[in-house]
């Protein structure tokens, strides 16, 4: 409305000023403005201007009233001086007064008091006035103001209800808006919302107090001011590292523990961030955080406590164990029947505790960094071949079938002609443990029907599968399946038992050898755990071969060969293996006989563990030349 109003009245002074440029001779007289309208045109372009230069934001409806009434005003005025009824203005009289109703009674009232006021001026003054004119006074005067009415004031009405219903739209979103602050004001975390240029848009108390900053303070700063994040190593995080940058380039969530800040009063603190795009990528970010010092400290001291614990334990469990070999052995001594079924039953449980003691001793050590990785260029379908083959007497004892595809005949020659050939460099005792440990949670978890092992890949991985058709995990389970202590309860589950630390393991395991492991499963359909690691091609498996022999001492060194084509014993060729625990244990324990303990016999036909040559106690993880793989539990 301002800059209409601004062109109007800014063309009537022009009209005015023209004939002292042009002549009076240039300018029709019935365009001549008097002094009055160019005063009235001034005002009236003097007002729309600063309108349009200085919005009155809190006034907006009164200042255009104001500003559309001059004009009207202008009009008047113009059209009164130029002839009356015969003026060229009328149009423009016309085209101001068909916006009225758009200012309500404010804007109808005056331009329909003026054409009146006009019309009864001319009948006093005039009493013989023809009533032509009278009639152009009425249409034109009138008229518009009846369209002004038509056209906007019963639009609106056509639609009933408009208003109210803007108004329930504006108190709605009013009372999400108040909702969402009352929200974000009460939750404990940090919340803190940044813009496409990573500047603090909003922060909530509970991420000033634990950053100590001000909530005023911080909003319209650059996020790396507030939230200064470092490394464990207490090193300021580059581009490739910094979680709020990637999220800003890929739009996808970030989550770590592994990242501490500083606080403004310069205490150094361990945080777990979530970051969570807004909107389309680069748009902006959520960034929400917690203090988990106090956490990470609490796990610490857990960790060291099985540590310890477990440390110690099994000890006195791996002297029970070897005492109860020595028990079932019949070189040693001699039981009926009966006792050494309860004998049996004590000798699994033993194993059993040994067995847990180990997996807690692994878990501690994973959780702080400390298990070893001695990677070595390994053949992996002939390595796995020997760990499927050493399972397989537990898979037919529950009359499973269990498939190795890669050599489903045994080692041929022809088997090992087809199976392409698959390198990686990793240690071969975490691919052991961990290729076992699914192999027998897909035994354990299979009532009936088949385990089938794979092994395939691409240029850069190699892949191993481990499908069974057995019980399944639900859809729910499968993402918190990898998580330490973590178990499906269910009656099946409950039937089986388990500790929940086997498949965290084998994610750490996967880890540390760089590689990764999932699960794809239906309830009640089976499941499939697929292991990827990095992939050695030939060439590089021989370089990395001929580098290991070229070093020195490596045949002291290396205790298998540089390829490992199966579990071969880690002891040197030279060496005689190490005493088995069956010797070992007893030894340091009180002896039930003084005299010497003869070397123990084959076992007896009587019923001892498969996969346990002598019924004896063998510290966990230690490789023999048979196959002696620890359990692990699935669930």
């Amino acid at each position: 409305m301002c800059e209409a109003a601004l062109f109007v009245s800014l063309v009537v002074c022009v009209l005015y000023f023209l004939p002292y440029f042009i002549g009076s001779h240039g300018v029709s007289d019935i365009l001549a403005i008097n002094d009055l309208g160019v005063v009235c045109a001034g005002v009236t372009a003097l007002l729309s201007f600063l309108s349009y230069l200085w919005p009155p934001k809190k006034h907006v409806l009164p200042a255009s009233t104001v500003v559309y009434l001059l004009l009207a005003a202008t009009a008047s005025l113009l059209v009164y001086s130029t002839d009356g009824t015969q003026s060229p203005f009328i149009a423009l009289w016309i085209v101001i007064a068909v916006f009225a109703s758009v200012f309500g009674l404010w804007g109808v009232a005056p331009l329909m008091a003026l054409p009146a006021g006009y019309g009864v001026y001319l009948v006093v003054i005039s009493p013989e006035l023809p009533i032509g004119q009278l009639v152009v006074v009425v249409f034109a005067g009138l008229l518009p103001l009846v369209a002004s009415y038509i056209i906007f004031h019963t639009k609106t009405r056509s639609t009933p209800g408009t208003d109210e219903a803007y108004h329930a739209l504006a108190s709605e979103l009013s009372q999400v808006a108040n909702k969402s602050d009352v929200v974000i004001k009460a939750i404990d975390d940090g919340v803190i919302a940044l813009n496409s240029k990573g500047v603090i848009e909003l922060m909530n108390p509970a991420a000033g107090q634990i950053i100590g900053w001000g909530n005023s303070d911080a909003v319209g700063l650059d996020y790396k001011s507030v939230l200064k994040l470092t490394d464990s190593r207490d090193k300021p995080l580059d581009e490739a590292t910094d979680p709020v940058l990637k999220v800003l380039s890929v739009n996808k969530d970030e989550h770590t523990k592994e990242f501490y800040t500083t606080t403004g009063g310069g205490k150094r603190i361990a945080l777990s961030l979530v970051v969570s795009p807004i909107g389309q990528p680069g748009e902006g970010v959520i960034i929400t955080f917690r203090n988990i010092t106090k956490e990470l400290a609490e796990e610490r001291e857990q960790a060291e406590f099985i540590s310890t614990a477990s440390h110690e334990m099994r000890t006195p469990v791996a002297s029970i164990e070897g005492y109860l070999g020595l028990a079932l052995n019949p070189a040693t001594a001699t039981i009926d029947a009966r006792a050494r079924e309860f004998i049996e039953k004590a000798h699994e449980s033993a194993q059993h505790l040994g067995r847990l003691f180990q997996d807690l001793l692994d878990v501690s050590k994973a959780d702080d960094g400390r298990l070893s990785n001695h990677a070595v260029v390994v053949d992996v379908v002939n390595f796995l071949a020997d760990v499927v083959e050493g399972l397989r007497p537990k898979a037919e004892a529950k009359q499973l079938r269990l498939f190795y595809k890669p050599q489903p005949d045994g080692d041929s020659v022809e088997a090992r002609n087809i199976s392409p050939l698959f390198y990686a460099h990793v240690d071969q005792d975490h691919l052991r443990e961990l290729v076992a440990n699914l192999v027998e949670n897909a035994i354990k978890y299979t009532p009936e029907g088949d385990v089938v092992v794979d092994v395939g890949g691409d240029d850069a991985h190699v892949k191993i599968t481990v499908q069974d058709s057995g019980i399944g995990i639900p859809h729910e389970d499968i993402p918190h399946l990898f998580q330490k202590f973590y178990r499906v309860d269910n009656s099946k589950t409950r039937e089986i038992g388990g500790t929940g630390l086997g498949l965290y393991l084998c994610r750490r395991l996967a880890e540390v050898m760089g590689g990764r492991i999932w699960v794809e499963s239906e309830f009640q359909k089976g499941s499939m755990f697929h292991l990827e690691l990095p992939r050695l091609d030939r060439e590089q498996a021989v370089r990395m071969i001929d580098a290991a022999s070229a070093q020195p001492g490596a045949a002291q060194a290396e205790p298998m060969p540089a390829i490992i084509h199966g579990s071969a014993p880690l002891l040197p060729a030279t060496e005689e293996p190490e005493p088995t625990p069956q010797a070992a244990e007893p030894q340091s324990a009180p002896q039930p006989n003084p005299e010497p303990t003869p070397a123990p016999a084959p076992p007896a036909p009587t019923p001892v563990d498969p996969v346990t040559p002598q019924p004896v106690a063998t510290p966990a993880h230690r490789p023999t030349a048979s196959i002696q793989i620890p359990v692990r539990n699935k669930l």
